[in-house]
């Protein structure tokens, strides 16, 4: 792992970093030394590590808990380059939902290929980040919704450092059997008026968790809709389980 910038702001210590070709950011306290939760945060279809709605989680964690936050930029998008295969699929995606198809399972599909190449790739950056004198090899938390959790799923699955995970609009379709494997603590969101992933999918997905602990928490609206005050929430869960 490689640290290529770093800058400071209202407390909080963001430096860019790159992993071979994965190109990622770390937030930690401006003062930070010695072991931390850290936070995996997946972002959104279509966004990137930097992403207005990531930054501001990652602030909220960083401020408000004192935690480690980091994001990377998933295959074809961000600072990744153009992943022609990928591109194809996105765009076949899109004539055929034109054509009249259901856009759910061309999700599902497309979420569970980008998944096999992230699932190792996240964890490398784990391994790299605990490297860190201001991270440490502390406990894992994973946070991702839309393509986060589509992506995230799996991960949390696969990955046994990951303590506690928020979850969320995401359905079964391609993630149940890996939400099945896994048994740490679990919040789950869900929109109810959400005109991407179904309700029952979503409702589907909660319950093929293993997790003893898990809480849905529903709020009106569609998928682009979640309440910023969800994030204090989010918080109390990590502080909670991670501590």
């Amino acid at each position: 792992m490689r640290l290529t910038s770093e800058t400071s702001s209202d407390g909080v210590r963001e430096q860019l970093f790159i992993l071979g070709d994965i190109p990622g950011v770390l937030w930690t306290p401006e003062d930070a030394v010695g072991v931390r939760p850290l936070i995996l945060i997946g972002h959104g279809g279509g966004e990137h590590k930097k992403a207005p709605d990531v930054v501001a989680c990652a602030r909220r964690f960083v401020t408000g808990g004192r935690l480690a936050v980091a994001a990377v930029d998933v295959p074809g998008h961000g600072d990744r380059p153009t992943d022609e295969e990928l591109n194809r699929i996105a765009t076949e995606n899109q004539a055929r939902v034109a054509a009249g198809e259901e856009l759910a399972p061309l999700i599902a599909g497309f979420q569970a290929l980008v998944a096999r190449r992230t699932v190792p790739e996240w964890r490398a950056v784990l391994d790299g980040l605990q490297a860190l004198g201001q991270v440490g090899a502390g406990p894992v938390g994973y946070r991702g919704v839309s393509l986060g959790c589509g992506l995230g799923v799996p991960f949390v699955a696969a990955e046994p450092r990951v303590h506690a995970a928020v979850l969320g609009l995401g359905g079964a379709l391609a993630s149940a059997e890996a939400a099945a494997r896994i048994t740490v603590p679990v919040r789950f969101l869900v929109q109810w008026d959400d005109e991407r992933v179904p309700r029952a999918q979503s409702l589907a997905l909660f319950d093929a968790f293993a997790s003893p602990e898990k809480t849905l928490h529903a709020n009106p609206g569609g998928h682009g809709e979640l309440p910023a005050s969800e994030l204090d929430h989010d918080l109390a869960f990590f502080s909670r389980h991670l501590r």
